[in-house]
Formats: structure tokens, sequence, C-alpha cells
């Protein structure tokens, strides 16, 4: 009498469950369109779940769990049942494509953080620049002094105050082109003074 140890109902019926996905696989491998249809429907479950826990987004699973399975249908030939089981390979393929997504995801907020710092720091003009500069406080102050009473108002009120020229004008009672103007030779002054390029 044969023994029966390892070898329940539970074991044999996960033995013929891999050996009818081997089956559907090898098919698949020829371009077998509706075996394949019965391979994905058999085992999207298991590589669905799997995406699930490790993106946290049903969406973004689903996606991981269709890009898994075409390469699981690009590769069909390479699968050795002698190395593990279908459904392992599959999660394995599926686990890959995830964390790719992580790192992928990640990487490109990672560059958004770092373009959206590099273009606030261009955006600044050397003028700004210069001003914001505790080193430079000292320079800034004695080329201020330079200014003739309107350009040093208009100015410190623009730059210090967050005014536009037409809030600049009406604080000064003063004409808006006559503001505009004070402030491009107030400006070109104050690069000259502080050796900032026009």
């Amino acid at each position: 009498m044969t023994s029966t140890a390892g070898t329940g109902p539970g074991r044999s019926a996960a033995r013929e469950r891999d050996a009818h996905l081997v089956g559907l696989l090898q098919r698949s491998a020829t371009g077998d369109q509706e075996a394949f249809a019965a391979f994905y429907d058999a085992v999207a479950p298991s590589a669905y779940g799997l995406a699930r826990k490790i993106v946290r987004d049903a969406d973004l699973a689903a996606d991981v769990t269709q890009e898994a399975l075409v390469d699981v249908w690009r590769s069909a030939e390479r699968f050795n049942p002698d190395r593990g089981s279908v459904v392992g390979w599959v999660c394995s393929i599926t686990h890959r494509r995830a964390v790719d997504l992580i790192r992928s995801t990640q990487s490109g907020r990672y560059r958004e953080e770092r373009a959206g710092v590099a273009g606030f720091e261009r955006d600044r003009d050397d003028v700004s620049e210069a001003v914001e500069s505790a080193e430079d406080r000292e320079r800034v102050t004695k080329c201020l002094g330079t200014l003739t009473g309107l350009e040093y108002e208009a100015v410190t009120q623009a730059y210090y105050g967050g005014l536009t020229y037409r809030q600049v004008a009406e604080r000064l009672g003063a004409k808006l082109a006559t503001v505009k103007s004070r402030m491009r030779s107030a400006l070109q002054r104050l690069q000259d003074c502080l050796g900032v390029g026009a």
C-alpha cells in the first residue's frame, strides 16, 4: 500500500491547478490568445492583490497588474516549471513592476521638487538677491544712500514693501511714468554701485 503522507486533497488540487496553468502558459507562448485569456483570468487576482499591497492604490495596482501580465505574455516561453510555481513566477514579475513604479514616482517627485527650487532661485533678480544677502547689507545701505529721495522711496517701497509701480506712485503722490523712470535709474545706479551686471 502506498503512503499518502503529504499528498492530501489540498496539495493534489494545487499541483493540478499549477499543471493546468503551465499548460495554458505553454499554449500562450505559441500565440494562443484564448489560452492566455484563461491564464490571465486565473492569475490576475493574485497579481492584483500583491500589486495593491505594494502600491496601495487601486488604479495603480490595476495598471501594474496589466503591465506585469503583458510581460508574462511576452516571456511565456522562458518559464521553467522546475524553478517554481507559475503563480510564484507571475507574482515575482508583478512585484518587480510595482517596485519600479514606486521608484519612478519618487524619482519624478524629487526631480519636480529640484526643478521647482531651481526655477524659484532663477526667478530672483540680481538687485533683490544682493539686497537680501546678509553679507552685502552694509554695501547696500551705502548704495541706497546715493539715490535721490524719490528714487530711494520708490525702491524701498517696491522691494521691501512689495508694492507695484502703481501702488508706489499712489503712495508718493507721483505720476506712474515718473515712478517707473525713477525706478529704472535707481536700479541702474544700484547695479553699478553693487557691481552687479545689468
